[in-house]
């Protein structure tokens, strides 16, 4: 396995709406910051891939445009995941570990407001039993945090608790849409309140990816991805177990999650009892610093909010605040697809 590592990570400041803006203004200013972070020039990428949903966007191929931000003249080699920025991230990885690419830009935008995002999402579910039924993705967390109340795994103020210090950790986050003391609210749907659900509103991220002393010549400490791993579970609601997210485990013991200790976590949660599953789900304990920028409770941008949680955990690594950290993110209902990544600074690779 080749030694890839996060170079460079920039993201937008997430607002609620970005109406004068088009998706390749929103994006310009972030490839700029991450390539003049590394010193590149587009000519200098490798490879670059793109997350983005053209649901978001109401029209076919809307990828297509933010390539204009790129810049795709001369021609470059290019690729487009239609889901959150992350697995975009694992695409670059996967084409740098086969040797046909040293360095890799990765980018990932999503503007939800200009539509009922909830309403969207239900275009994720199983087209057959559950979509007709138009569950939005708040009624199906609120299915899941209701699971997670009658196994005893948590209650109202615990969830109360996460959302409280999510957005309070957020104050340090200039980027987030959300921070400091945001009131629990009204119920959306039982037992998730206003406070225990993210916020809708636009953004876009970026990182660069490069291999072995390439990242070491661009990157004082680059955060090595040691070990990312993806997996799904049942598209039918009624055959998972709520409570337990099995495929987040497994992917995490196939990145190497649980062979040492970490000291940060990026959990992509959007709902405050998404948190209770994923902390089971990779054996999380209180000395573990969880969310440190925030998480989805203070922003989240749709197809960006997973790959934020990677360059926040390398970013951390990159200023000398963590030494390893687990990165998460997911895709679709009730945690329906997992991936996972462990980070960790130069000092603590043998």
């Amino acid at each position: 396995m080749r030694d890839v590592a996060i170079v460079a990570f920039a993201q937008t400041d997430h607002l609620r709406r970005t109406d004068e803006l088009s998706e390749v203004e929103m994006l310009m200013p972030v490839l700029h910051q991450v390539l003049d972070a590394t010193g590149l020039r587009t000519s200098g990428i490798d490879f670059t891939c793109s997350g983005s949903s053209d649901y978001l966007a109401g029209r076919a191929f809307s990828f297509t445009m933010a390539l204009d931000g790129v810049g795709a003249h001369p021609p470059i080699s290019e690729s487009h995941v239609e889901m959150d920025g992350a697995w975009a991230l694992y695409e670059a990885w996967v084409k740098i570990q086969t040797g046909e690419a040293e360095t890799a830009l990765v980018y990932a935008y999503g503007k939800s407001s200009p539509g009922q995002v909830r309403d969207v999402l239900t275009r994720q579910l199983d087209p057959y039993y559950t979509a007709p039924l138009w569950p939005d993705s708040v009624a199906l967390a609120a299915l899941q945090a209701q699971a997670l109340i009658d196994a005893g795994d948590t209650d109202e103020s615990a969830l109360t608790a996460i959302a409280t210090r999510s957005r309070r950790s957020a104050s340090d986050n200039p980027h987030a849409q959300l921070s400091g003391d945001v009131p629990a609210g009204d119920y959306l749907v039982r037992p998730l309140r206003t406070g225990d659900c993210p916020p809708i509103g636009d953004g876009a991220a970026a990182v660069i990816l490069a291999a072995g002393d390439t990242a070491r010549a661009l990157c004082a400490r680059p955060a090595w991805i040691r070990g990312i791993d993806h997996r799904i579970e049942a598209h039918g609601l009624g055959v998972r177990e709520l409570t337990e997210s099995p495929s987040t485990r497994l992917a995490a013991e196939r990145a190497g999650v649980f062979e040492r200790p970490v000291d940060t976590a990026e959990l992509h949660a959007p709902f405050s009892s998404q948190e209770v599953v994923l902390r089971k789900a990779l054996g999380l304990g209180d000395e573990v610093s969880v969310n440190p920028s925030g998480g989805a409770l203070a922003a989240n941008p749709l197809m960006a909010a997973g790959l934020i949680r990677l360059g926040e955990a390398a970013a951390r690594i990159h200023r000398g605040e963590s030494d390893r950290a687990v990165a998460h993110a997911t895709s679709g209902p009730c945690l329906q697809q997992n991936l996972v990544a462990v980070l960790e600074g130069e000092s603590t690779h043998a």
